[in-house]
C-alpha cells in the first residue's frame, strides 16, 4: 500500500481511494490528476492506494485511524472485465468498499471515474455512496469539497449526482471544454507502479465524436473531443522521465481523433527532445491514418499501436458503425511495418448477424495482412445509452434472445456482464473461432468456456502478464503477451 500526503492552506481535508485491484497493478491516473489540482486549490489531499494491500479492510482502518476527513472520493475505473466468459463484474468490491469506509468516518462519499460515468445513477444507488462525478474529476471534485464544508450549494457543482431526501439529482456531465491538468505526478507512487505493472497512463484528451454501435466513451466522456496543451503534456512526461520512467501508455480512446492534435502532440515530444528517451504505445482508430501521421509518431518514441478493427467484413464493419473499410486495415498495417511500429488489430466478433461465413472473411483477411498480434474478443459487452443496447431491445425479451449470454441469475440487467453473441455461430462459437484461427501465434484467440484450461488476453489477473513484467517486461500488455507467445513458440521449435 502506497500513501502521499500533501500540505495545503485548509485544515480540513479530502481523501481519495483507489479501488482498482486489478493485476496486473494499474497506476490510477485518475486519482493522480485529481490530487494535482485539488492539492494545486489549496485542498489537502491524501491517497489511499488499495493496490497491493492484501487486506483491503485493514488498510482502510489504518488509513482513518488518524484522519478526520470532510470528503472521500473513491474511483470506480472499471465496472467489469468486459470478457467473456469471464463476465467478472467489479460491482460488489465496490459496494463493500463504500461500507467499509462508512464504518470508520461519518464522511460522505463520492464517487468517480470512467467505470463509474458509464452508469452513473445505477452504481450511485447500487453502492450507497452520498454522491457521484460523471466526467471530469479534477475540478468538480474541488468544487464539491468546496460546498461539502461551505455552502452546500450541491446543484453548482458540475456532473455532481446528489441526494435530495429519496431523489437522485443529476446535474450535467463536467465535461469542460478546455482541459488544463498542470501536474508533476507525485501523487501516486508511480515508480513503484512502473515497476510492478510495467506501463504508466498519459492522457492527451478526452471524449470522442464517433457513434460506434458498441462504445460507452462517449458516455463516460462525451461526444465533443477536447485536448490537452501538448506543452502540457509534455511537462507531464519530462516529470515521469526524471523519475525514471521511460515506456507509456497513451490511454486516449483514440489518439489520432483529431489528427492535428495527434501530431501536435508528436511535436512537441520531438521539439523538448523527449523523444529520444521514451517509448510509448496508443491506442488508434483505423482511420484516419497515413504514412506521415506513422513517420512522426515512430519518431516521437511510439512503439506500439493497436488499432481498432473489429472486423475485416463490410457487412459487420457497417453494423458496428465504423468509417474504416477492411482495405484501410490493410493500410495500417503496411504504414506500422514501414515505420518499424509494432502493430495490434483488435477484433470484436459475435456482434449482429455475424455468421462462420463473416468471421472466417476476417480472419482471413487478418491473417493476409500479418500485424503483429491479433486481438479476437469474442461477444459485445451491453453498456445502456448505446446504439447496442437499442438494438438489442429491439429484439424482443431478453431472457428468450438466444444472442444474450450471462452468467448472473434473474433477470437481464445491463449493470452486470451482459454479452451478445450471434446465435448464427452455433452452440461453440469460441471453437468455431478457435479453429479458423488454427496455429497462427498472432492471435490471441477467444477462451473456450466449455474447456478448463483457457489462454486469452484478458487483463484481469493475469499470471502470465505478472511473471513477465517481474522478469523485466515492459510495455503495452499486448506487447508483452506476444512477445511470452513468441517464446513459447521458440521453446516448442
Amino acid at each position: 500500500m502506497f500513501y502521499r500526503n500533501f500540505g495545503g492552506i485548509i485544515p480540513a481535508m479530502l481523501a481519495l481511494i483507489n479501488t482498482n485491484i486489478m493485476t496486473p497493478p494499474i497506476a490510477p491516473v485518475g486519482l493522480d490528476y485529481i490530487a494535482s489540482v485539488t492539492n494545486s486549490l489549496g485542498v489537502k489531499t491524501e491517497i489511499l492506494d488499495l493496490s497491493g494491500e492484501p487486506d483491503k479492510q485493514f488498510g482502510i482502518k489504518k488509513f482513518f485511524s488518524n484522519k478526520n476527513p470532510s470528503l472521500v472520493g473513491l474511483s470506480f475505473r472499471n465496472i467489469d472485465d468486459c470478457f467473456w466468459p469471464s463476465a467478472k463484474t467489479f460491482l460488489p468490491d465496490l459496494k463493500t468498499c463504500v461500507e467499509k469506509v462508512k464504518a470508520v468516518t461519518d464522511a460522505p462519499i463520492v464517487l468517480g471515474g470512467v467505470g463509474f460515468s458509464i452508469l452513473a445513477e445505477r452504481i450511485l444507488r447500487y453502492s450507497g455512496a452520498d454522491f457521484g462525478i460523471h466526467g471530469d474529476g479534477e475540478y468538480a471534485t474541488a468544487a464539491l469539497y468546496r460546498q461539502e464544508t461551505g455552502g452546500k450549494k450541491f446543484n453548482e457543482v458540475p456532473g455532481l449526482l446528489w441526494r435530495n431526501g429519496k431523489e437522485i439529482v443529476t446535474n450535467p456531465p463536467a465535461w469542460p471544454a478546455q482541459i488544463s491538468i498542470e501536474t508533476k505526478r507525485d501523487a501516486i507512487d508511480n515508480v513503484t507502479y512502473f515497476r510492478l505493472g510495467g506501463q504508466i497512463g498519459v492522457e492527451t484528451k478526452r471524449g470522442c465524436n464517433r457513434n460506434c454501435l458498441y462504445c460507452a466513451d462517449p458516455i463516460a466522456k462525451g461526444r465533443l473531443t477536447r485536448v490537452r496543451n501538448p506543452k502540457e503534456i509534455a511537462a507531464e512526461v519530462s516529470a515521469l522521465v526524471e523519475k525514471g520512467i521511460d515506456v507509456f501508455h497513451i490511454c486516449d480512446c483514440e489518439f489520432n481523433i483529431p489528427p492535428q492534435h495527434a501530431f501536435a502532440v508528436c511535436d512537441e515530444l520531438i521539439r523538448t527532445g523527449l523523444n529520444k528517451k521514451i517509448k510509448w504505445y496508443v491506442y488508434l482508430s483505423t482511420v484516419p491514418f497515413s504514412n506521415e501521421l506513422a513517420e512522426i509518431m515512430k519518431k516521437a518514441g511510439c512503439v506500439g499501436i493497436n488499432f481498432t478493427g473489429d472486423s475485416a467484413s463490410t457487412k459487420m464493419l457497417k453494423t458496428y458503425r465504423q468509417m474504416h473499410l477492411k482495405s484501410d486495415i490493410a493500410l495500417a498495417v503496411k504504414y506500422c511495418r514501414q515505420n518499424n511500429i509494432k502493430v495490434m488489430i483488435d477484433l470484436l466478433l459475435g456482434g449482429p448477424g455475424e455468421t462462420a461465413e463473416t468471421v472466417k472473411e476476417t480472419i482471413d483477411f487478418i491473417k493476409s495482412v500479418n500485424p503483429d498480434c491479433a486481438g479476437a474478443s469474442l461477444g459485445v459487452r451491453i453498456y445502456p445509452g448505446t446504439e447496442m443496447e437499442k438494438t438489442v431491445l429491439s429484439q424482443g425479451n431478453l431472457e428468450r434472445n438466444p444472442n444474450i449470454k450471462r452468467k448472473y441469475q434473474g433477470q437481464a440487467d445491463f449493470l452486470f456482464p451482459t454479452f451478445y453473441i450471434s446465435h448464427l455461430l452455433g452452440e461453440r462459437p469460441a471453437k468455431l473461432v478457435g479453429d479458423l484461427i488454427g496455429d497462427d501465434k498472432r492471435f490471441f484467440p477467444p477462451a473456450d468456456e466449455t474447456l478448463s484450461e483457457n489462454k486469452d488476453h484478458n487483463y484481469n489477473d493475469n499470471t502470465r502478464l505478472v511473471e513477465a513484467i517481474k522478469n523485466g517486461a515492459r510495455g503495452a500488455y499486448w506487447d508483452i503477451l506476444r512477445q511470452i507467445t513468441e517464446q513459447d513458440k521458440n521453446r516448442a521449435l
